[in-house]
């Protein structure tokens, strides 16, 4: 089998470092993210201020640092949402009837049918804006694809032979549902879901760059890079550093989810 490559393991420290400044950013940056020094507006980088400062003085460093929980908050957050109600969706449609499978799917196609941030400007429409209605919105739009993802798995396990013994045994359909199929319907939708998290990260970013995510003054990369393109010509790192850690936390999630699939199909190893 195929060993790991050093790219995996980096991608996942990149991930554990993310993941420990979203739990205590104060370990990577002792500045207040919203403190406002109009004598340090749109300073470059330096001994002071790593990564410059923003418009208003504040540190760009500590913003995209304390930023870190609300982005992955909206990759990660509406992911859940989707597979929670998506994989219940999909997992009726599996064992359901005729009737109730046509219905999911045929709902299911007209989700489809939509552009994922198409989708979620709808859901934001309706419901308002804001950090937690984003998240709402991405993983509402993300619901329809993982219905079919775990109602295709459903079929596959219910016909399994395990769970045919099960039957035979006499355990109850509730149980046979809980212990055999779930679990085992639900697990590769779980890695490819990992992958979907990058996805759903940049939607949200994309939502903040709109004035439809996480609101000002509070820190979030998406937002950060809104603001920045009207100072891009005089202020290069207010823009560069906030999509740089939009781009290297994609290609984290994205490179280890793939390599979680790999091992999955057993064509690499740890």
């Amino acid at each position: 089998m195929k060993r790991l490559r050093p790219g995996v393991w980096l991608a996942a420290a990149v991930l554990a470092v993310l993941v420990l400044a979203a739990v205590a950013p104060h370990l990577f940056s002792a500045q207040d993210p919203l403190a406002v020094d109009s004598a340090q507006t749109l300073r470059p980088p330096s001994a002071a201020h790593l990564l410059g400062t923003d418009e208003n003085g504040r540190d760009v460093l500590a913003r995209i640092v304390h930023g870190t929980r609300t982005s992955l908050l909206l990759g990660f957050g509406a992911i859940a949402i989707a597979l929670v109600f998506g994989g219940l969706l999909g997992l009726a449609a599996g064992l359901g009837n005729r009737i109730v499978e046509n219905v999911i799917m045929r709902l299911s196609d007209i989700g489809l049918a939509f552009p994922e941030l198409l989708l979620a400007l709808v859901v934001i429409t309706v419901a308002g804006g804001g950090t937690s209605n984003a998240v709402l919105a991405i993983g509402v739009a993300n619901i329809p694809g993982y219905a079919r993802l775990v109602r295709a798995q459903t079929l596959a396990v219910r016909r399994a032979g395990y769970v045919e013994a099960a039957h035979a045994l006499g355990l109850s359909g509730p149980r046979v549902v809980l212990r055999h199929i779930l679990p085992n319907a639900i697990k590769p939708v779980l890695i490819l879901a990992t992958i979907g998290v990058g996805t759903a990260l940049v939607a949200g970013s994309a939502l903040s760059f709109l004035g439809l995510g996480t609101p000002p003054p509070e820190p979030e990369w998406g937002s950060m890079l809104s603001t920045a393109r009207n100072f891009i010509s005089r202020a290069w790192w207010y823009g560069v550093f906030p999509g740089a850690a939009i781009t290297l936390t994609v290609i984290s999630v994205t490179v280890v989810g793939r390599a979680l699939r790999l091992r999955s199909e057993g064509r690499t190893s740890w």
